[in-house]
């Protein structure tokens, strides 16, 4: 069952979470390089606590992560989208690639879909990403978008004690570059 809507780019489909995701979700959350700045490695059942917060989200605020799906092969790539967690810093899309799919432009094709989503059917004003100062790729995805650095912001616990920046961009200066 698919509880949300389903966005579609050349290159893949971006939809809810479901379950016959989450043996793909488990390995993405096992891989120590992928996970380094979205809370570490998790477990099979830390995982599944995590992937029911992505797919509960959509239930309680209309949004969350949209698993992303491969067109050509059906695979699970990584999860990307809408997210604003109680006592998050703002309104953020964020994303988490799988490392065989990393560097080849899904997270960046995955993540203009989303903030379009965020701005033309969620009706946000701005949207924000919250970087570690240390993961360059993110920051160079950011800047793509871009998004700019806003400085320093804080998280809520568990995460209170990562130093992340808040990188972001209004509605209209998204709509300026698009």
């Amino acid at each position: 069952m698919i509880n949300g809507p389903i966005l579609v780019t050349e290159r893949l489909i971006l939809r809810p979470p479901s379950q016959e995701d989450f043996p793909a979700f488990v390995k993405f959350s096992s891989d120590p390089d992928t996970t380094q700045f979205i809370g570490g490695v998790m477990n099979e059942a830390q995982a599944w606590r995590s992937w029911s917060t992505i797919a509960g989200a959509w239930h309680l605020r209309g949004f969350s992560m949209f698993s992303l799906i491969s067109r050509d092969n059906g695979e699970w790539i990584g999860r990307i989208g809408p997210w604003e967690p109680v006592g998050w810093p703002g309104k953020e899309i964020g994303w988490g690639v799988a490392p065989e799919y990393a560097g080849k432009g899904y997270a960046f094709e995955a993540a203009k879909a989303c903030m379009d989503y965020a701005f033309d059917l969620l009706g946000w004003e701005d949207v924000i990403h919250t970087i570690a100062p240390d993961n360059i790729a993110s920051i160079k995805l950011a800047e793509r978008l871009g998004s700019t650095n806003l400085g320093p912001t804080a998280l809520p616990a568990p995460f209170d004690e990562e130093r992340v920046d808040k990188y972001g961009q209004t509605r209209a200066q998204w709509r300026s570059r698009s």
